[in-house]
């Protein structure tokens, strides 16, 4: 009787194995698919011309041929926009120095954060100059750049429903990728550690995709 019971536990446990094999093989190959998939084309970046923490102009032009990756903070925000800035600093220091990459964040309060503004606020965060921009301009300048062309929300509070007098703006916590074309292709949460290693890799598949 043991050993009729033996090879019956032997097959069980065998299919058992198989099954699961099948189950993992099947979870690979997809991962593997998915990571083949080109990024989708999310939307066109219009040209623009802002002006950095140094007093330059900065246009799409500027940042053809490079993958770039988009926020938008203001200087006075009491919210998420230090965990922001410190999210995109610490991809700053992962991201090779030498590949053509950008990172550009735009101010929610262009009327306060003048390019001097700005500037301090780099520094303090450990801006690297030639890598990480902040930009400012005319409010509907700036304002267009990031919702129409970076699918990015930002809107100014109305004086009478602030909770507080630094309650100013209310605005998106995504990073935004753009690829070499000015075309944006994926977003993730800017306030989540998790987003760096998704946003890494975005970058690394842009990287490797043929100039059109």
């Amino acid at each position: 009787m043991n050993k009729p019971t033996r090879s019956v536990e032997l097959i069980v446990w065998g299919g058992l194995a198989l099954v699961m094999a099948v189950i993992f093989g099947a979870y690979f190959a997809a991962r593997l698919r998915a990571a083949r998939q080109p990024l989708p084309v999310l939307a066109t970046v219009p040209d623009f011309a802002l002006t950095n923490q140094f007093g330059h102009s900065v246009t799409l032009g500027d940042l053809r041929g490079k993958v770039w990756v988009a926020d938008i903070i203001f200087t006075r925000c009491p919210g998420p926009c230090a965990k922001m800035t410190k999210q995109m600093g610490e991809l700053q220091a992962a991201l090779p120095s030498n590949e053509a990459i950008r990172l550009i964040s735009l101010t929610a309060d262009p009327e306060f954060d003048t390019p001097e503004v700005l500037k301090k606020y780099g520094e303090r965060a450990g801006a690297s100059p030639d890598r990480w921009q902040f930009l400012t301009g005319k409010k509907l300048d700036v304002y267009r750049l990031a919702t129409k062309g970076l699918l990015l929300a930002v809107d100014e509070i109305k004086a009478d429903e602030r909770t507080s007098p630094d309650d100013l703006f209310v605005h998106s916590t995504l990073f935004v990728i753009v690829d070499r074309q000015g075309r944006v292709r994926g977003s993730f949460d800017g306030t989540e550690a998790s987003s760096r290693s998704k946003i890494l890799t975005a970058i690394r598949t842009l990287l490797k995709e043929k100039r059109q």
